[in-house]
Parts: structure tokens; sequence; C-alpha cells
């Protein structure tokens, strides 16, 4: 199937790693020019360095943390040109209302939401007098299964749902797809961390952190590669039709 990416240009803001890296690599296979947007210079090239040896990718890269409004504009230039942008970067710490101060809740939205919002502010507009492209936000299926051990993670999300549903509804006016994808627990660095602590607090080995995956669907998490081929399908011409949806991409637990 031809998604015809070819000669597309992609940034890819949290591309160094986990599903935004997968996405860099399915999006240079299918022939498309990527920027990886990242916080830290030794991530980056590393990530850029992999994509040149193993995919024989050439891929631009952006370094800065995208926290900061600051560093945000200075994407500007760059969001301006853009046929595809996939908002990916954003790590939000779990604990209830109290664990977490306002100022840290504050300094997690900054990535994650306003973030998206930001770059979609940036981009969206001129896409829009071009007459096309494409937003790919990467949130989380914490916005359809909220917890309250997740809560300033399960409440952005929610935010950005919403936000993706809205302005993907205004945005065919022009011609300008915007669409989500609510990953369920994924195995990225991230991940691994955590259930590795689990399984080392439950069993003593942290070895064992698979077993603590078993209750998911499929009884594994899922990989990033197939996060990657749903965003990368979603920006593709092959799902001309979509705009202002959000899929949840969980094997189904949102339902269990």
């Amino acid at each position: 199937m031809d998604l015809q990416l070819q000669g597309k240009s992609v940034l890819i803001t949290g591309g160094s790693r986990g599903i935004g890296f997968a996405c860099a690599v399915t999006f240079a296979a299918e022939g498309a020019n990527v920027t990886i947007a990242g916080t830290s210079a030794e991530s980056t090239a590393r990530a850029q360095r992999e994509l040149a040896d193993q995919h024989g990718a050439k891929v631009d890269t952006f370094v800065g943390d995208l926290s900061a409004p600051e560093v945000r504009q200075s994407l500007d230039a760059q969001l301006g040109a853009v046929d595809v942008l996939v908002n990916n970067a954003g790590a939000i710490p779990g604990g209830g209302l109290t664990a977490m101060s306002d100022a840290q809740w504050r300094e997690a939205w900054e990535l994650k939401v306003f973030g998206y919002i930001e770059t979609t502010r940036m981009a969206l507009p001129r896409m829009m007098e071009r007459g096309s492209g494409v937003i790919v936000n990467v949130i989380g299926i914490a916005a359809e299964m909220p917890r309250y051990d997740y809560l300033c993670g399960a409440t952005g999300n929610a935010a950005l749902s919403t936000f993706t549903r809205a302005v993907g509804a205004r945005s065919t006016t022009r011609g300008v797809r915007v669409v989500g994808v609510h990953p369920g627990p994924t195995e990225t660095d991230r991940l691994l961390k955590l259930y590795k602590s689990r399984a080392q607090e439950k069993y003593g080995d942290e070895s064992r952190w698979q077993e603590m995956l078993e209750h998911l669907p499929f009884g594994r998490a899922a990989q990033a590669s197939e996060m990657a081929d749903l965003v990368v399908y979603l920006a593709s011409a092959r799902a001309s039709y979509l705009s202002g949806v959000v899929v949840d991409a969980a094997g189904g637990a949102q339902y269990a």
C-alpha cells in the first residue's frame, strides 16, 4: 500500500525515543523527510545516528526543552513548512491530587498540554493557508480510562483529546486534518523502568517484569512500532477522510 508520504516534511516532537522514535523510523521508511525534536542533545544525536546506520535515513534534529515557551517559539520557522506534525513529547508523573505540587502540575502540562496546543497554533494556520497538512497528537488511553493515581496525566490527556476533536472538526474547512491516538501501555524505556521496579517490589526480581503485564490485552504491552504504524497511517493520504477523531489503541482494555 502506497501511503503517499514520499518527500513529505515531517516533524516529530519527543522523537528521540519510544513511540516518537518508532514514528521516525516508519516515516523515514516511507520516504518522508523527518526532523526529530528532543530535549537531550545526546539522545537526539544517538537517534539520528541509529536512523542513519540501521535504516539509511537522513534525519534532521532540533534540540531543546519544549516545556519552555521560548523554546517552542524557536520551532516556529520549521513548523511553518511541515506537511505533518506529530505531537508526542511529554511524560506526566503519576500521583493523586495532593501527590504533586501546583508547580509540578504546571511543569508537566507545559510540555504535554500547552506544548501540543502551542505547536498546533503555530503550524495549523499555515497548513490551512496552503490547504493541506496533518497534525497527529499522540495522547494516551488515560483520557478514556482515568485513574486517581495518574490524575494529572489523565486530566491533561482528556483536555488534549477534546482539543484534537474540536480543532480537527474545524480544520477540514481548509483541507487540513487533525487526529489523535490514545496508546495503551507501550513497551518503551519509561514503561520498562516502571514495571521492573514493580517486579522488584513484588517478586524481588526485576527480570520478572513481563509477569506484571499479564493482565493487559494479549498478555503484553503494545510495541512502539505498532503505535507508530497507526500514527503514520493516520498521517497518510490513505486516512484522508479522518479528522477530529482520536483512535483508542489499547487492545480493548477500556471495555474489559
